[in-house]
């Protein structure tokens, strides 16, 4: 017969075990974003402090700007359709993420100041600029002030406060547990391994049904963006930055920006990026706008269509 003791004791190895297997699996995890991260990317000094870039490709330029929660590594992501159609990608990492600096301006308007020291040090003239998310807010900022530079526009499911209210509110308990869980490498970890699709949800803004629904390589780009977020302690800068850019109302002139420019979305983001797409579109002289019915933020089962609009539309003479 099992007594109790030695019940007690079973349980506790159990405990134990599983203690240990959670602390190897985070450090294994840990150490596979940073190595994943290693060697990949580049740093050039500037007015502002370090940018970070990496470039990867053949072909045309295209600068390609990450959305919020990212880096180099979620550029080269979000980008990686149009590298395999020939496109050379250079991707920054803004002000707060990764190994960029994080100056007393970290103001989108700054930001684009600052990536045409990029494309100076690269010796790029121009080329087609494309924002994803918060990172939408520094192209169009580009767009604006350095159209010599920037040869095309497009806003792919932008994040932009356009009606006087932030797209992103979230209750003080859910702001509560977004803190956490982004001030929190082990938490992010803990939360991305138990509670995945709830993540995709309330990080990626994306119905996590919508995955049942797509191809399987759609649905690992969906798991890539969400673990391409480890490690957030090294992007907490930039978020809690594009939270307060995208919350505030947009003091851009979006009226007054000539390069031509394409945007893109999703009616289902859970982030309301139609709406803002929707709004930019009636501002911009002359931009064309597509919104799919579905695909939530990272535009899931629609990311062959991102690649091949913008390709169509950066290489669009006149």
């Amino acid at each position: 017969m099992i007594t109790r003791r030695s019940l007690l004791v079973g349980m506790g190895a159990i405990v134990l075990a599983s203690g240990a297997w959670t602390v190897g699996a985070y450090r294994a995890s840990m150490a596979g974003a940073e190595a994943r991260l290693a060697r990949r990317s580049s740093v050039i000094d500037t007015h502002a402090g370090a940018l970070e870039y990496a470039v990867a490709g053949h072909g045309p330029p295209l600068m390609m700007i990450h959305g919020t929660g990212g880096g180099f590594d979620q550029g080269l992501l979000f980008a990686h359709a149009l590298r395999e159609g020939g496109f050379r990608i250079v991707a920054p990492s803004r002000f707060g993420y990764l190994r960029s600096g994080f100056p007393d301006d970290a103001s989108p308007a700054h930001q684009a100041d600052v990536l045409v020291e990029l494309l100076d040090t690269l010796g790029i003239q121009r080329l087609p600029v494309v924002g994803g998310s918060a990172g939408a807010l520094s192209a169009a900022e580009f767009a604006l002030r350095h159209p010599d530079r920037c040869s095309r526009l497009v806003l792919l499911v932008p994040a932009a406060n356009l009606a006087g209210r932030d797209p992103v509110e979230f209750t003080i308990a859910q702001k509560m547990a977004v803190d956490l869980v982004l001030g929190s490498d082990l938490a992010f970890w803990s939360l991305s391994t138990l509670a995945p699709r709830q993540m995709i949800r309330t990080l990626l803004a994306t119905d996590p049904a919508l995955l049942s629904q797509v191809d399987p390589e759609e649905r690992r780009r969906a798991e890539l963006i969400l673990k391409s977020l480890m490690p957030i302690g090294r992007r907490v800068d930039g978020l809690r930055n594009d939270a307060f850019w995208a919350g505030t109302p947009s003091p851009t002139a979006y009226e007054a920006i000539e390069v031509p420019t394409r945007i893109l979305s999703c009616e289902d983001d859970l982030f309301g990026t139609a709406d803002t797409a929707r709004r930019l579109a009636e501002r911009i002289p002359e931009a064309a706008l597509t919104i799919w019915p579905e695909g939530g933020h990272i535009w899931l089962g629609h990311d062959t269509d991102v690649a091949r609009e913008i390709a169509a539309f950066v290489e669009t003479r006149g």
